[in-house]
């Protein structure tokens, strides 16, 4: 919980403070006086003026309370009196280029930091699957493409596009995850790995799939849910199925009832499907211990698991997939950040459209909760894990900030917009209707995020 809460904070205060740093920075150099830059609202908890700051400024730096935002506050006639003196270094005074350069460098910034990270996790190298296949599930997109457990898959594309190599399994992922939301085929280079056959170009139909929400679900219908892992048991809980039958932590699963057995996905599965209906009967497991061929009855308890019944054996299942270690050097890793945050980014764009028309379930909003959980994961994982994490964070701000809602850096360029088109300014009564309008927009997506996270947190427990 704990580091939950710290890396929750520390995030928020690196990507806060980025994005407020960009507003800074182009208001120093568009010739506005900055009167204070807050990482946070509320009370103040701390603040300082540095000694050697930017010619015409003097700038307080304050830490507050409430860590949800920031903010700089600018010298502007619309706000309080400005002397005669200094009237041409205040917000409002300045052209209207200089205004909107100033509004968008905060998700600029955003966007900026996004590459850098990325390319940092690049260039540092991160350790992620092997895009080895488990075993498609029978029926799926997948196992109709021929895929197989054991498949390596090499390099893939979306349908139209030339191939292009495949990391790592989460490079798989990504991929599928492109195609299913932009109703196009993925094409993919497979080598089998646990046969002599040859390499082969497989097309997944993803064009045919109608996504709802781009959860696990979607990875289920795809039919590749997990990298390929070996049909080991793992520890044994005691009381368990597999303690009564004598199974034993490293035995290798060869075969059920003379049906063969190739990974752990399909492991898992066999055993799920086996308490369907109830109590299932003894079956004859065929084990690998110590290299030595054993026969074992196994009878998987029926338990209920999410309103579903289904086999359990009380041990874990499955080994840990095979790692590898993408790394990219200076300039590849560089682009590949530039790649990664442009795809986040109309990838973003794509899927707030698609929940305005009703096309994408609201579901797949996520609040500070969510957030807050996912930062807390990838800081236990590691350094590089918790730098990705920060870099998704940040496109995501970068992103959000950029759209047209009153409010948003993206408001006040909708603004400017209009005041370059009509040469007049939006009235005084328009922008506090607008701003009215932009705290209904800003609040209802904000509450629907957080019932979005305490529903599925609440849902956790109960799993």
């Amino acid at each position: 919980m704990l580091t939950t809460l710290l890396a929750f904070l520390v995030a928020l205060g690196i990507l806060v403070a980025g994005h407020e740093w960009g507003h800074y920075r182009m208001a120093v150099a568009c010739g506005v006086k900055v009167l204070r830059f807050s990482v946070g609202f509320g009370p103040i908890l701390l603040r300082f003026k540095p000694r050697r700051q930017h010619p015409g400024q003097d700038t307080e730096f304050v830490i507050s309370a409430i860590p949800l935002g920031g903010y700089v506050k600018m010298l502007d006639e619309r706000e309080a009196p400005v002397p005669a003196e200094e009237r041409d270094r205040a917000y409002n005074a300045r052209p209207l280029g200089a205004r909107a350069l100033i509004a968008a460098a905060g998700p600029g910034a955003n966007l900026i930091m996004a590459v850098l990270l990325y390319a940092l996790v690049n260039w540092v190298g991160i350790q992620q699957p092997r895009a080895l296949l488990s075993t498609p599930t029978t029926g799926t997109l997948a196992a109709k493409a021929g895929l197989q457990a054991g498949d390596l898959v090499e390099s893939g594309a979306l349908a139209g596009d030339p191939l292009a190599p495949l990391a790592s399994f989460e490079s798989l992922r990504w991929l599928l995850t492109q195609g299913a939301l932009d109703q196009r085929d993925v094409k993919l280079q497979v080598r089998p790995t646990l046969s002599a056959g040859p390499s082969k170009e497989v097309t997944l139909g993803l064009a045919s799939l109608r996504v709802r929400d781009p959860d696990q679900q979607l990875f289920d219908d795809i039919g590749i849910v997990a990298p390929e892992s070996k049909p080991v048991i793992g520890k044994v809980i005691a009381g368990g199925a597999a303690e009564r039958a004598g199974l034993q932590a490293g035995d290798v699963v060869a075969r059920i009832g003379g049906a063969a057995v190739t990974d752990g996905r399909q492991l898992r599965t066999l055993i799920e499907a086996s308490g369907k209906s109830g109590p299932p009967p003894a079956a004859t497991w065929e084990i690998e211990r110590k290299g030595q061929l054993l026969d074992v009855a196994v009878q998987p308890d029926s338990v209920e698991d999410h309103g579903k019944r289904m086999g359990r054996i009380g041990a874990f299942v499955g080994s840990a997939p095979e790692m590898v270690l993408v790394r990219m050097g200076p300039v590849s890793g560089l682009w590949a950040g530039v790649t990664k945050t442009w795809e986040i980014s109309v990838l973003s764009l794509k899927m707030l459209g698609r929940m305005v028309v009703g096309q994408i379930s609201l579901k797949s909003l996520s609040g500070p909760v969510a957030i807050a959980e996912y930062a807390g994961q990838s800081a236990r994982l590691g350094v590089t894990y918790y730098l990705g994490f920060l870099a998704f964070i940040s496109v995501s701000l970068g992103v959000l900030n950029l759209l047209p809602i009153p409010l948003l850096d993206g408001g006040h360029l909708m603004y400017y917009l209009w005041e370059a088109v009509t040469r007049k300014p939006v009235s005084v009564i328009w922008m506090q209707r607008l701003q009215y309008l932009g705290i209904v927009i800003l609040l209802s997506f904000m509450s629907i995020a957080i019932y979005n996270d305490i529903v599925n947190y609440v849902a956790g427990r109960m799993g």
